[in-house]
């Protein structure tokens, strides 16, 4: 996922499938926590997944904000 596409309507719909999956991870995430013996290299495995798929949230939020040159 790491080719982003430039056409703003595409990043529209990248940015909504990443936010989707962000929060299907963090559902995921949670009800892992409260079960006891929950596997933990799994665990780490989803939280890292989800700091992936946030910092490509950032990064296609900050190419939909127009350069302003001061």
């Amino acid at each position: 996922m790491d080719n982003i596409v430039t056409h703003p309507s595409g990043n529209r719909a990248d940015l909504r499938d990443l936010r989707v999956a962000h929060h299907d991870l963090d559902v995921t995430i949670a009800e892992l926590s409260v079960i006891p013996y929950t596997d933990q290299l799994r665990l780490r495995r989803l939280k890292k997944e989800k700091l992936r798929l946030k910092d490509m949230i950032v990064k296609i939020e900050s190419a939909m904000i127009p350069d302003m040159n001061a």
